[in-house]
């Protein structure tokens, strides 16, 4: 009995050394730091840390599902709501820093911001991809491992203004008192963001550029917002009424909050008409433009911008300098992936779904 017993216990001390000896040399030995996913294969995913300015913006949800398409079987993606807070948003990228993640993604809540986020980075030698919002150069130029995806918002503002342009040419009727004279208003993003004031500005520049004189009726800041856009547009309704022409926005979201005032007021209906222009091409606003209340808008490619910040973010990740043979996007300048605009109407809708 007691050989027995010997003998068991010398089997079962075996196979505890056995399983500790095999644990510590998995996948090159444990380091007992979180830097990714074991794959079957004993290799590992990259984990990304992805931080967004905040979750409730239309567009940015498109890229968050593109992202997550794009990452699968390639990255582990851990995608945070920044809350459209820049502390929170930089607690957040702390926290992607303890946890040792081979590489960031960021679409920052202030692009001024960014160069406190690239030190963090470098410090940690954790690499990090801007995208949507374009950090200044130079921040931009703080560090080799650092790179922006994103589309150039004077190419927007140039294509809603082009909207614009081609409604007045073809619709005579559109010039209300007949002078001549493009009468607008004009839906701003957030103050001083780079998207705000290049789309601004470039629309209305595109518009002057095709020879029609224009008259600035309002303008103001709805910060992005539907339910501002509409608030906004009520008050412009209010002091100006049949006087506006056109009314063009920084996105779909606020032309959306737009649309909704001028239906109160009777537009939309009984040959009662005004041509109302977005940005992004988001799904409402591709339903807007089929019921015919809203006039274009500007393919903001949310699928390629995803996928775009997931491929640099995961070469970087592994270590090596993306390229054009590995990401499969021209990168300009070293570090710049720029996502082309396309303008929208009824006529092309299958180019945005």
């Amino acid at each position: 009995m007691k050989k027995t017993w010997m003998t068991l216990l010398i089997t079962a001390c075996m196979v505890v050394a056995a399983g500790c000896s095999s644990g510590g040399d998995s996948a090159g030995g444990s380091t007992g730091t979180d830097t990714g996913v074991q794959t079957a294969a004993g290799t590992e995913t990259p984990k990304i840390g992805v931080a967004i300015y905040k979750f409730d913006d239309t567009f940015m949800t498109g890229v968050r599902n593109a992202m997550t398409a794009a990452a699968e079987g390639i990255a582990t993606l851990d995608i945070v709501d920044s809350q459209n807070a820049q502390p929170t948003q930089n607690e957040k990228v702390d926290l992607f820093v303890s946890k040792k993640y081979n590489a960031m993604a960021v679409n920052p809540v202030d692009r001024t911001a960014a160069g406190v986020i690239i030190d963090k980075a470098k410090a940690a030698n954790i690499p990090v991809v801007f995208l949507n919002r374009e950090p200044v150069a130079e921040d931009m130029n703080k560090w080799d491992k650092v790179y922006y995806v994103g589309a150039k918002a004077e190419e927007s503002g140039t294509i809603s203004g082009q909207l614009i342009v081609d409604y007045w040419k073809a619709h005579p009727e559109a010039d209300k008192n007949g002078d001549g004279k493009l009468q607008y208003v004009m839906l701003k993003g957030e103050p001083g963001h780079q998207d705000a004031e290049l789309r601004t500005k470039y629309s209305v520049q595109a518009i002057q550029d095709a020879g029609i004189e224009v008259e600035a009726l309002a303008e103001d800041t709805a910060m992005w917002d539907r339910v501002k856009g509409q608030e906004k547009m009520q008050a412009f309704l209010a002091s100006h009424g049949d006087k506006i022409e056109a009314v063009l926005a920084n996105n779909d979201d606020m032309a959306l909050g737009a649309i909704e005032a001028l239906k109160a007021a009777g537009y939309f209906k009984d040959g009662k008409s005004m041509p109302v222009v977005g940005v992004d091409a988001t799904a409402p606003a591709i339903q807007a433009l089929q019921d015919g209340t809203m006039l274009g808008t500007v393919l903001n490619d949310a699928k390629n911008q995803g996928a775009a910040t997931v491929a640099l973010a995961s070469v970087l990740a592994k270590g090596e300098t993306p390229t054009k043979e590995n990401t499969k996007y021209d990168i300009t300048d070293g570090k710049y992936v720029w996502i082309a605009y396309k303008k929208i109407t009824k006529d092309n809708i299958a180019d945005a779904q």
